[in-house]
Formats: structure tokens, sequence, C-alpha cells
């Protein structure tokens, strides 16, 4: 199959080259050259537009945030380049208003829409085991559902209507950010008493809290492990930002997401932002002045 990939960040890099392993014609196309370089060693056709990359049958696109897609789809013309018939497979996560507008601009050019963000660290990615959200127009999804199985472990399939996949992968976010607030103030809780984050964290991830999420960025906070980011903390505040703003599209109150948002804001202020999401730890341990305690 003739396939656009757009996006080559950890994420969209490692999906590109699953696809290229499993013999698709995979055109790429990436702001920075470096990624785009290492598919091209892979087999990858590399395009000198983003209005090249997508002349295939299918364009699948991994960008950063919504000022990213709206400059590259929209104000970048690449959507207009798009012939009918083609469709659109967003992986990334972007908000819901976004989302409705893209819905109705890929309408008007007859090209097919559908989210599909995914769960997953960029190891997982690699290893095509991603957990993928899916929605949109149930025969353009039947198309593209053997394509989508090569990078995902499993297929979530959520309904017509794009939003659903769309919101579902900002409150999962805000799921996990919230996760791993709790652990980054419960450490820094126990240690302040002389336990150390090793030994409690291993305690809860045997028991209570016997779960990936825990148990992977558990073992990142107990060894203060914040990069390589699998998740930055930049991404992080912008997935906040996209929870908050859709509670406020159907006024739904949300108390922890504002919560959140703040550790996350003193996170950048700190220069933080390249960080893991697991540095949350670091600002609430920065919070209790732990290193002032000798803690």
């Amino acid at each position: 199959m003739k396939i656009g990939f757009i996006g080559l960040g950890s994420m969209g890099r490692a999906m590109a080259g699953n696809l290229i392993r499993a013999g698709h014609e995979v055109t790429v196309w990436n702001r920075s050259a470096g990624p785009v370089d290492e598919l091209a060693a892979l087999g990858a056709k590399i395009a000198r537009s983003p209005e090249r990359a997508a002349q295939g049958e299918l364009v699948l696109s991994m960008l950063a945030n919504d000022q990213a897609m709206r400059e590259v789809f929209l104000d970048g013309g690449v959507l207009a380049a798009m012939d009918p018939g083609v469709i659109h497979i967003n992986h990334a996560t972007v908000s819901v208003a976004l989302t409705h507008e893209l819905i109705a601009l890929h309408a008007a050019q007859r090209v097919g829409y559908i989210a599909a963000p995914v769960f997953g660290r960029p190891e997982v990615a690699a290893a095509g085991k991603l957990n993928m959200l899916v929605s949109g127009d149930s025969v353009s999804v039947g198309k593209v559902t053997p394509l989508l199985e090569q990078m995902a472990a499993k297929l979530w399939p959520l309904g017509e209507d794009p939003v659903r996949a769309t919101i579902a992968k900002i409150a999962g976010n805000m799921m996990l950010a919230a996760a791993i607030e709790s652990m980054a103030e419960a450490t820094v809780l126990t240690r302040a008493y002389g336990v150390s984050a090793t030994d409690f964290l291993e305690i809860m991830n045997n028991t209570l809290f016997a779960s990936p999420v825990y148990q992977n960025y558990g073992r990142m906070i107990a060894e203060q492990r914040f990069e390589p980011a699998g998740f930055a903390m930049a991404l992080g505040h912008k997935d906040i930002g996209l929870a908050l703003a859709a509670g406020e599209g159907e006024k739904v109150p949300m108390p922890l997401a504002s919560l959140l948002r703040d550790a996350l804001t003193e996170a950048l202020a700190a220069g933080e932002g390249k960080l893991d999401l697991s540095g949350l730890s670091q600002v609430a341990a920065r919070r209790a002045r732990l290193d002032q305690r000798g803690q």
C-alpha cells in the first residue's frame, strides 16, 4: 500500500518503521532531517515537502500538537493537496475543538478522517505493541484496520465520531499524569520519614498498584531517571490543557486536572519540559525541600 507518513518524532519514527518492514511503500516527511534519513535507510521514500508525502492511498500523521497540525495540514496546504477518497489517519493527541474542525474540513475536501491516537511509549511503538483508539467512518476504518494492526497489539474501536477517540486519549493521558503525581507525592512523603522511594514503590507495585503504569513509571521515579523522555512533561502539560478545555466545553469540572496543570507549569518554569513525565517527582521533592533536609 502507498502510504505517506508525516511527523517523525520518537513515536512516529517507530510506527513508520514498522510499516516499512511490513512491506508498504512509505513516503516520509519531517521538519528535521535526522529521522527522515534513518527511515530512508530502511527503504522509505523522502518527500521534500509535506504535500508530496500526501499523494498515496493513505496519509498518517503524528505531529506534536494543534499548532503543528494546523501549520502542516491546514495553513501548509497538505489537506488541500489530498485527492478525494484518500484517508487521513491522525495518531496525535489534539484538541476536541480542532478535531471538530478537521472533521468538517476533511468532509468538504472529500477526504476521510480517522482519529487513531495511541497509548504506549516509543519502545512499545517500535515493538508494534501499541494500544490504539480508533474512531471514524466505519467503511474507512474497515479498509485501514489490517494496516493499523501492524502497528498495534490491540485496536479499541469507539464508533464513527472521531471526537470519541480524541477525548478518550485526552482523558487517558490525564489519568496517567494523575497516577504519576500520586506516586511523586507519596514517595516524597515516605522519603521525608526515611523510607526510600525504591522500597516504598516496590511494595506498592507488587500489592495495591500492580499495573504497568505504576510499575514502569515507579521504576523511573525510584531511579530518578527522567531522560530520555518517553512522554515529556511539555507534552503532558499540553494534554492536561486539552482535558481542561474539553471539560470547559461540556461544563465538566476538572479540579484534579487543574492541580496537574499547576505542577506541570512549575516544571516548565524550571526548564524541565523536556524531562519525562515521571519528573513530576522532582517537582514534588523540590516543593518539600528534600535536598535541604538531606533526604
